[in-house]
C-alpha cells in the first residue's frame, strides 16, 4: 500500500494507548524509567509543543514521550531533574529510537538542553525511501497497524503545569505507535541494516 485515504483511515477503529503511564515527577519515576529504558533496544520517541496561534510566534518543546515494551515515560522539560535521563536515552548507541519527522523535534530539543543522539530512526523518512508519499505518524498507522490515532489534543497546551488525562493518553499513543510502527517495519525489513 502506497497510500491510505481520509475516508479509510476514517474508517478504521481508533485506539489509543491502554498500558501503564508513568508521568515522570517524583525521582522514584525518573529511577524507573531509566532503569526500564536501559533494558530496551528501541523506543518510541515523541515530543510536544505548545501551539502558537499568531504569525512568527514559536515553543520549544515541552514534553518528550519514550515508549517501552512496557511502559510510556512523559518528561515534562519544566522540570530539570530529568534532563541527565534524556540525555542518557538519546546518547545510548544500542537503543534506537523511533519517531516521525524526528530531525525536527531532536533540533527544537536541543534549544531546551544539550545532548548528542545516536541510533535515530525517522520513520517517516524510511517510508519516504520505500516510495510512500504519507509518511506522518497517523497515515503510517493506518497503512501498517490498522487503526486509526484519534487527533483531538494536539493543539492542547502541553507547557500546562499539570496535564489532562485526555492529553497524557495523547502523548502517550504517539510514542507508542512509533514503537509499533518501528517493530512493524522490523518485520516487514523495511529498515536499513545497522
Amino acid at each position: 500500500m502506497k497510500s491510505i485515504s481520509k475516508e479509510d483511515i476514517a474508517n478504521l477503529p481508533i485506539r489509543r494507548y491502554e498500558g501503564k503511564v508513568s508521568l515522570v515527577t517524583t525521582l522514584h519515576d525518573l529511577q524507573e524509567a531509566r532503569e526500564d529504558i536501559r533494558e530496551e533496544r528501541v523506543v518510541g520517541l515523541d515530543t510536544e509543543t505548545r501551539p502558537s496561534f499568531r504569525k512568527g510566534e514559536n515553543h520549544l518543546p515541552c514534553l518528550v514521550q519514550a515508549a517501552t515494551a512496557r511502559a510510556v515515560y512523559l518528561f515534562q522539560l519544566s522540570r530539570l531533574d530529568v534532563f541527565p535521563a534524556l540525555v542518557e536515552l538519546l546518547a545510548k548507541p544500542d537503543l534506537a529510537k523511533a519517531g516521525v519527522a524526528l530531525a525536527h523535534d531532536l533540533r527544537q530539543l536541543k534549544l531546551v538542553f544539550p545532548f548528542t543522539v545516536e541510533n535515530v530512526v525517522d520513520l517517516g523518512v524510511v517510508a519516504r525511501r520505500r516510495g510512500l508519499g504519507q509518511t506522518g505518524v497517523r497515515n503510517l498507522a493506518g497503512m501498517f497497524l490498522g487503526f486509526r490515532i484519534p487527533k483531538g489534543n494536539r493543539t492542547s497546551n502541553w507547557a500546562a503545569p499539570r496535564l489532562s488525562p485526555a492529553q497524557i493518553t495523547y502523548a502517550a499513543t504517539d510514542a507508542w505507535a512509533c514503537r509499533e510502527l518501528f517493530l512493524r517495519f522490523e518485520s516487514l525489513g523495511l529498515l536499513p541494516a545497522q
